[in-house]
């Protein structure tokens, strides 16, 4: 009898061969396979028939193959067949399908899946680029028609050359059939007959073979109480680990902090502005953790501009009253140089003597070393720097608090190394504690997974003196409009922003180019000879600042993306001419990057021409106006990251976003979340809900889980109930309610399994 962790090669229809194939996919065990679910179904209990169709509807047909040709056309060639039922035909066409030639024979019974759309010929109806697979005939064996025909069938991903769904369906059917009755249960009886969810081997015969009767719906939208049951498990045992991670911190020593009269007089003395509530109410929560015995973890969550710098300098002038070391790492060497310029200049307020050091990379290395004897020797009390901090030469000598700027940006682990580092004299000392912080918004959601093990505080307030922001949209056309408006402000002694995606030739060439719209893109490349329809801003916003209309967009226009070196030689000696204009990218090395910035912060440069290496961190009050060009390539998040570096200072402050001759429907939504809220939590949710959360995040980068079954988008009620359910089971003790002593042992074994193996990211046991 098969088990889940045998290999997956010992499955009957398997073998060594293909088992190293679908290796590649992640499937090594025959609870991969299991748990390799279908990404959708086909009715094939009830067919639709051609008769009954519409256009723009998704739908699934099985007819029979009447013909077959290879068109030739001047873009590419076009497979086409068509197919019938009766005196019915319909049309199925293929871009490029030349690799279809020989798959179809007349007579042949097919099943097709996708979107109907119009035909001007006798058909009347055609299905471009769809979804299809041959069904079996009189020739194939009773158990294969079984699984073809006459039920919902499971579509799935294709594993490889000949393993695409009909070879999953056979081989999975075969697994869930030498399991039966054997499946051993992950989750607590109880736990199970609370949450009205069936038992772990049903849920999984039922997701890859549903039951006649099942809502196709439910289905698709994975509500069905198999798809919820497996939902559930998986994020049951995320929550579990990570609420085992908190529990096994509270238990570390950590550093009991004071917070005397001594110390507040220090935080009044810095202070440049009376705190928001939002920051008095984030503060008292740091506080609170950084009194226990045990280490804080804590996010600090603030939309651009919530000043959660001054919160976390308030923190770390707790830990330096205290006699302990702060250290602050930030993602570049601009943020790093930044914060050290700002923590320099509020702290010169204090009575107090604290010395500041930078550490970063572009350092000369007689300066690196000098650095890190003070560091070494305790006489550095505040510590700023990029990654350079965690390097093994860097030793502390008494390092109390942490604080990790834009935590997404680093690798996961990076904050771990710097928390470990150990005495000078090698011996055990008390954890440090953390705070966590980010600019990006991220919904409570995916901050309950992403950032699981640390406690949440979130900044929804802006400092008193931040103006909104007026942000419009622009045709790419009305170019000359956009620069005239540019000189305009820097006549009234404002400066502005523009930025471009690339730096200049090709996109595998650029280190800070992050798309978010990377399927936009290819979706662009695939529709070139096709205008795009594209919506316009509301009724009289883009004339408050450009009052002529707008010109028809150029179908013609070449995809090809402007790039900062290209335009800024463009714009310097064009439309632009006589301003003071500066060039950053980066490609510049350290000390040029920071020349530049100190020059735009001076007032030196009017106009700063800039990839997205200005997105964070970058602070210039006199800065009115951001121009992002080719905007429809850019995510919601980084786009706000970058609205974000204007409206600082008094002036009334724009944002510009001007966009190509062809918009995608993925990229209008953006632009138009941009142009009617500037509310960072609100986008998140968008960008969250468009993108998903390994897209937005980066999955390898973030730390985030690799889900098989959940979404964090789709699941967030059954997160929260996991989220309860772990706390729950973590506290209670062996009995009817929590499950028995067997049970809860089978959960730990599996959390053991799960973290290790699936998510990687903390060790359980």
């Amino acid at each position: 009898m098969n088990k889940l962790e045998d290999k997956v090669m010992y499955a009957r229809g398997v073998g060594p061969k293909l088992a190293e194939v679908i290796a590649a996919k992640g499937i090594v065990t025959m609870e991969d396979l299991l748990y390799h679910l279908p990404f959708r179904y086909e009715d094939r209990q009830n067919p639709r028939s051609l008769d009954e169709l519409k256009p723009g509807e998704m739908a699934s047909v099985i007819a029979e193959v009447r013909g077959s040709a290879l068109l030739r056309t001047k873009r590419a060639p076009i497979f086409e067949i068509t197919i019938g039922q009766g005196q019915l035909a319909m049309k199925c066409m293929w871009f490029n399908g030349t690799y279809l030639q020989g798959k179809f024979q007349a007579g042949q019974t097919v099943a097709v899946f996708g979107k109907v759309e119009p035909s001007r010929s006798t058909s009347n109806m055609k299905m471009i680029n769809p979804q299809w697979e041959l069904l079996p005939d009189a020739s194939d064996d009773a158990e294969t028609r079984l699984l073809e025909v006459g039920r919902i069938t499971p579509v799935y991903e294709s594993l490889g050359s000949r393993l695409a769904s009909r070879w999953q369906r056979k081989v999975i059917f075969h697994l869930l059939e030498s399991m039966h009755g054997a499946m051993p249960e992950c989750l607590p009886a109880a736990m199970i007959e609370r949450m009205g969810l069936p038992d772990r081997e049903m849920a999984l015969r039922e997701v890859h073979f549903p039951p006649e009767g099942t809502a196709m719906m439910e289905l698709q939208a994975a509500v069905t109480p198999a798809y919820r049951r497996l939902i559930f498990e998986e994020l049951f045992f995320l929550e579990l680990g990570l609420e085992l991670k908190r529990r096994r911190m509270r238990e570390r020593a950590g550093v009991a902090f004071k917070t005397n009269d001594k110390v507040r007089e220090a935080i009044r003395e810095v202070l440049p502005f009376h705190p928001t509530a939002a920051q008095k109410k984030a503060l008292g929560e740091i506080v609170s953790d950084m009194k226990q015995p045990s280490p804080m973890r804590r996010l600090l969550q603030g939309d651009v501009g919530s000043g959660k710098t001054i919160v976390a300098l308030q923190a770390m002038l707790v830990a330096m009253e205290n006699g302990y070391q702060a250290a602050l790492m930030a993602p570049t060497e601009i943020l790093a140089t930044q914060h050290y310029l700002a923590a320099r200049k509020l702290l010169e307020r204090s009575s107090r003597k604290y010395r500041i050091v930078l550490l970063t990379g572009s350092l000369d290395e007689d300066r690196k070393r000098y650095n890190r004897g003070l560091i070494h020797r305790g006489e550095a009390h505040l510590v700023i720097g990029t990654h350079a901090l965690i390097e093994e030469k860097v030793e502390f000598d008494r390092l109390g608090l942490i604080v990790v700027d834009e935590q997404h940006r680093f690798g996961v682990m990076q904050r771990f190394k710097l928390m470990k580092k150990p005495r000078p004299d090698g011996t055990e000392w008390a954890e440090p504690d953390v705070l966590v912080m980010t600019a990006t918004p991220i919904p409570r959601t995916l901050a309950l997974s992403l950032y699981g093990d640390l406690d949440l505080s979130v900044l929804d307030e802006l400092p008193p003196g931040r103006t909104p922001i007026v942000t419009r949209r622009v045709a790419d056309e009305r170019a000359d409009e956009v620069w005239e408006f540019v000189r305009k402000q820097v006549k009234l002694g404002r400066q502005a922003y523009i930025v471009y995606p690339v730096i200049e030739g090709a996109k595998d060439d650029q280190p800070e180019l992050d798309f978010s719209a990377d399927a936009d893109v290819k979706e662009a490349t695939e529709k070139a000879a096709q205008p795009v329809a594209r919506k316009t801003t509301r009724k009289g916003k883009t004339a408050e600042l450009f009052p002529k209309a707008a010109k028809e967009a150029n179908p013609n226009a070449k995809l090809g993306l402007k790039s900062a070196v290209e335009m800024y030689e463009k714009l310097r000696t064009g439309p632009l001419n006589g301003l003071r204009l500066g060039l950053l990218h980066g490609r510049l090395d350290a000390d040029e990057k920071e020349i530049i910035m100190r020059r735009f912060q001076r007032g030196d440069i009017d106009v700063l021409v800039s990839t997205t290496v200005i997105e964070v961190g970058v602070d210039v009050p006199n800065a009115s106006v951001m121009v992002i060009e080719h905007a429809e390539r850019f995510g919601l998040a980084q786009m706000h990251q970058l609205r974000g570096r204007v409206g600082r200072g008094a002036a009334k402050s724009y944002c510009i976003l001007m966009t190509g001759a062809r918009v995608s429907e993925q990229a209008e939504e953006r632009l138009n979340a941009m142009v009617s809220t500037q509310d960072g939590f609100e986008l998140a949710e968008l960008d969250l809900a468009m993108r998903g959360p390994g897209e937005v995040f980066g999955t390898r980068q973030a730390g985030l889980p690799d889900f098989r079954v959940a979404n964090l988008v789709r699941d967030r009620k059954l997160l929260e109930l996991a989220k309860m359910e772990a706390a729950r089971f973590v506290n209670g003790k062996p009995d009817e309610a929590e499950g028995t002593e067997a049970e809860r042992a089978r959960v730990w074994v599996r959390l053991k399994e799960a973290w290790q193996r699936k998510y990687g990211l903390v060790e359980a046991g």
